[in-house]
């Protein structure tokens, strides 16, 4: 599987909506010898609002943070340090049946959090002589044939990501560069 470091497994965490950063920091400090690599994924969006524009910080995956631990490790122990917190409410399959995340999803995942980075910036794009999106460098790039809408004026781009057999759409924000010419 392409991007998957060996011997790790990534896992992906059901918490309250709008708590993910307060349920990361509640784990971390009740828990402050154990080693936990947690990630929430998130974008920036330029949001406008009453003629003003500001630059907003908003989930890639609203509900989810995502563990990665090395092959072997214990899940229970995290399981219980988890449910501790009151904001986690299950591991993706379910509680009794948690599995790593895999194909797809685990490549979705990888591209958010080892390739993009904790925050998603503007994608650098063009539009070629049919008016259809080129992504050259950013966080949509890899994901072209996800995107289902474009809006040149708010510079945004719709995309479909599917996690665990259910779809959502997300915008993603690019910035307009000119295509060098030949």
């Amino acid at each position: 599987m392409k991007n998957t470091p060996p011997g790790r497994n990534y896992f992906a965490l059901q918490v309250k909506t709008k708590m993910e950063e307060k349920f990361i920091k509640q784990v971390s400090l009740q828990n402050p010898g154990f080693p936990m690599r947690l990630y929430f994924p998130q974008r920036h969006l330029d949001i406008r609002k009453g003629g003003k524009t500001m630059l907003s910080k908003l989930a890639i995956f609203p509900g989810y943070v995502f563990l990665e631990l090395d092959e072997g490790e214990d899940i229970e122990q995290y399981l219980r340090t988890f449910r501790s917190t009151g904001r986690f409410f299950r591991f993706l399959k379910s509680n009794n049946d948690i599995l790593p995340l895999q194909n797809r999803d685990l490549e979705l995942i990888l591209h958010f959090i080892k390739t993009v980075g904790p925050v998603a910036g503007k994608s650098k794009v063009y539009f070629d002589e049919n008016s259809r999106i080129v992504v050259l460098a950013g966080p949509l790039s890899g994901l072209e044939g996800k995107i289902v809408k474009v809006d040149k004026r708010k510079r945004r781009a719709k995309v479909k990501l599917d996690l665990y057999h259910d779809f959502f759409y997300i915008d993603l924000s690019f910035e307009v560069i000119e295509k060098a010419r030949e």
